[in-house]
């Protein structure tokens, strides 16, 4: 896991160069989890529990930023199948007004508008279902990296109170 090793460096970089060296290595490591380390860094200097805010806060502001936009796939998740439907009735509409016109039933009037019907509640399914497995891919995603943040930030605090000691 890449959090595993810039632990180790920030670790090492504060038994060597201290919390400036520390901060130096998370400033450029680009991630949440090193801007999470940074801010529990640049608290070290107050206490523990000042740190540990830090992290708290900093995470919940990274998760934010993870999560961002997410709501845009499930907004068109919901509203694929929708639009597929709203084709189902224009379709049984335009069937229906077949008949109507004609004035008789006949297989050929209405299977145009039966097949726009069923076409677009296809690739209304279709869209819906590709978009689904994309954001349950994204969510998985969003969730490695925030239990990445966590156990960051548990090793983070850590290293700060054997620091301290």
């Amino acid at each position: 896991m890449q959090f595993e090793k810039l632990t180790a460096e920030v670790e090492s970089a504060m038994k060597s160069g201290g919390v400036k060296a520390a901060k130096e290595v998370c400033r450029n490591t680009p991630g949440p989890v090193a801007s999470i380390f940074y801010q529990g860094l640049d608290r070290s200097n107050e206490s523990i529990e000042s740190a540990e805010k830090a992290v708290i806060a900093y995470g919940g502001v990274q998760m934010g930023q993870l999560e961002k936009n997410v709501s845009w796939i499930s907004l068109f998740i919901a509203l694929a199948p929708m639009l597929g439907f709203m084709g189902t009735v224009i379709g049984m509409i335009q069937a229906f007004d077949k008949i109507e016109a004609a004035g008789d039933m006949q297989p050929s009037l209405v299977a145009g508008g039966i097949k726009v019907a069923l076409l677009t509640t296809v690739f209304g399914l279709i869209v819906a279902i590709i978009l689904q497995i994309f954001y349950n891919y994204i969510i998985a995603k969003i969730d490695n990296i925030v239990n990445d943040m966590e156990n960051a930030s548990i090793s983070l605090m850590d290293i700060l109170v054997n620091n301290k000691k």
